[in-house]
């Protein structure tokens, strides 16, 4: 019985010590961005430390010109990313998880975006002519 209560007692260890270097590393090493292709009719919006892109930027988009919208969450906590207007939402984004999405639209106006979770995180998404 002893060598029973011996062998619980160092699987339960392990598993402790697995953890804790699981959660150590975790912390030690933020995430890293995925390879996202990138092109000139493609956003990335960059979730992270409560904010996209740092700033929430104005999104200018042209009408009647499909864009391709990538969300990416590089936070530790959950984000989303929402456009009632547009009728975008992602859902639960958590970390490293992306989204990608269009933004196709002949009605040209600002609309609001937003991440549900974070009130501070809101911008705008502008459709203008294409037209010069």
């Amino acid at each position: 019985m002893y060598l029973l209560h011996n062998i619980i007692a160092i699987i339960v260890i392990s598993f402790i010590i697995v953890g804790a270097l699981w959660g150590i590393g975790s912390l030690l090493n933020t995430p890293q961005e995925k390879n996202i292709q990138k092109s000139n009719d493609s956003i990335l919006l960059v979730a992270q430390n409560n904010a996209f892109n740092q700033t929430n930027p104005t999104l200018y988009v042209n009408a009647s010109q499909p864009t391709r919208l990538i969300i990416l969450n590089k936070d530790f906590v959950k984000h989303d990313f929402i456009s009632e207007e547009l009728g975008i939402n992602t859902a639960y984004l958590t970390t490293e998880q992306d989204f990608v999405t269009g933004i196709a639209s002949n009605k040209m106006g600002n609309y609001t975006y937003y991440c549900s979770f974070h009130p501070d995180m809101k911008g705008e998404i502008v459709i203008k002519s294409s037209k010069i």
